[in-house]
């Protein structure tokens, strides 16, 4: 017999951002239901973000015991045990997983129903023998891996960021297709721990990113051992288990890679298969759920949040996403989401951050002759040359009366540096803000304001400025 619920809220999917909404509108004593028909927590939890940089801390101590002789430092040698790089990875995961499990949102007072869930009309959402009746929908699916449709693909063995953290033994050649951000995260973190590595890129490699910066990281892969093929198509692959045979094709002709293990990291897809859209009158494309700037969709009774309403696929864009429709389902809030303060960050190693306008987008939006770009590199910053880290630079998009409209960290701890540049950009700080503020000495961060300093560098020059001192001086 079918049991009918009639919540509040109905969300569907228990990653970052529906379990952000489900706790959020619990809090406020709302009826919620959440369902999810895989693992609490979602890709972050269990494939993505945690495990990956589990694995990338891991990596990381195996570098710096290996190559510490610049600071005096000298390590006979260094053993990876990948079994156990592979237990610490779960081990994380495992010590995140009550905040996220089914225990705590019940007794936070959330229903929560692990069953597929499916629109069978605009106002109804089924789920195993439940049929939900919500006053309104968050839907919260997020995305999956790409498969590109390469031939032989589906013939031979591959791993995805689904299944990469399963490995207990390093592999021997790892070939990464993709050369996006994951899978260079995942390419330097496998040659740090001992294998070998080949990424095939059809393109650019971190084409998303301005080239002279992506250049710094590609530079420091490479230098590490990562083969990195740019404007390189995988035209066919064949093999099996410990044997897996890439074909590639680039200016040059054509050439066979030989591998132990394939990881696709073509990109990402979003989970849109199966939750009955058209019967709920709910508007999407290839790329996702079609939302406005409210993140309403096209049935005024249903938001889509985070991966599935396309647009930036992190973590905390689920998050901040949660928060919008939080504001407008409890407290009828015109909330909207901008795209222009959200941040990321790519945590190869030196990292890369981003947060608003990049220098094009300054140019066309304030005027050419208006945007200032201010670069502030991490070679003149004495912390860094005190821990032999000074590759990269603090870069920031000024536009008019000084205001900071884009900024970009390449460099150590950029992903931190980036949180400053995150709230400058976000309540619109001018450089005279950064110039005026006081960094500890000796950090990291104080390579933002050397850049916001640099704005003034010309003053010194100006015949005016320099009559007004002399004036000055007269008096006394």
């Amino acid at each position: 017999m079918t049991r009918v619920l009639t919540p509040d809220i109905c969300v569907i999917g228990a990653g970052s951002g529906g379990l952000s909404v489900a706790a959020a509108a619990a809090a406020f004593g709302v009826d919620v239901v959440l369902i999810e028909k895989g693992k609490m927590g979602g890709d972050c939890l269990n494939y993505g973000c945690v495990p990956s940089k589990a694995l990338i801390a891991a990596a990381k101590a195996a570098h710096h015991a290996a190559h510490s002789t610049a600071l005096g430092v000298s390590v006979p040698s260094v053993a990876v045990d990948f079994q156990a790089v592979h237990d610490h990875v779960h081990g994380v995961i495992g010590a995140i997983a009550p905040h996220d499990s089914v225990e705590r949102f019940e007794g936070l007072g959330v229903e929560v129903i692990q069953e597929t869930a499916r629109f069978v009309d605009r106002r109804t959402v089924r789920a195993g023998d439940t049929d939900v009746r919500a006053r309104r929908f968050v839907v919260a699916t997020g995305s999956s891996p790409a498969v590109p449709p390469v031939p032989g693909l589906d013939a031979v063995p591959y791993l995805t960021n689904e299944t990469v953290f399963g490995l207990t033994e390093c592999p021997g050649h790892l070939v990464v297709v993709g050369g996006g951000p994951i899978g260079l995260e995942l390419a330097q973190a496998h040659r740090r721990l001992g294998a070998r590595v080949t990424v095939v890129e059809a393109e650019r490699a971190l084409a998303k990113q301005s080239p002279d910066l992506a250049t710094i990281v590609l530079d420091r892969l490479r230098g590490e051992g990562v083969e990195i093929l740019e404007e390189t198509r995988v035209a066919e692959v064949s093999g099996t288990a410990g044997n897996i045979k890439v074909s590639v094709e680039d200016a040059d002709g054509r050439r066979e890679i030989a591998g132990t293990h394939l990881l696709v990291a073509a990109g990402r897809k979003p989970n849109l298969d199966g939750l009955g859209l058209e019967e709920a009158g709910i508007a999407h494309t290839r790329g996702g759920i079609t939302v406005g700037a409210d993140l309403r969709t096209s049935n005024r009774s249903v938001y889509a949040i985070g991966d599935i309403a396309g647009g930036l696929q992190f973590t905390h864009v689920a998050g901040y996403h949660a928060g919008v429709v939080i504001r407008a389902i409890l407290f009828r809030l015109p909330a909207k989401e901008n795209r222009d303060i959200v941040p990321w960050v790519i945590f190869t190693d030196p990292e890369i951050g981003h947060v608003g306008m990049r220098e094009a987008e300054a140019r066309t939006a304030h005027g050419h002759h208006v945007v200032r770009v201010l670069d502030a590199p991490f070679s003149g910053n004495d912390r860094a040359q005190a821990e032999r880290r000074t590759d990269g630079l603090v870069r920031l998009i000024v536009g008019k009366r000084g205001r900071v409209v884009g900024a970009d960290v390449v460099g150590p701890s950029a992903g931190e540096i980036t949180n400053l540049l995150s709230l400058v950009v976000s309540k619109g700080l001018t450089v005279r803000d950064l110039a005026g503020f006081v960094s500890p000495y000796p950090s990291l961060s104080e390579a933002v304001r050397r850049a916001a300093i640099s704005y003034y560098a010309d003053s010194a020059n100006n015949p005016w400025v320099r009559r007004v001192v002399r004036l000055l001086a007269f008096f006394g």
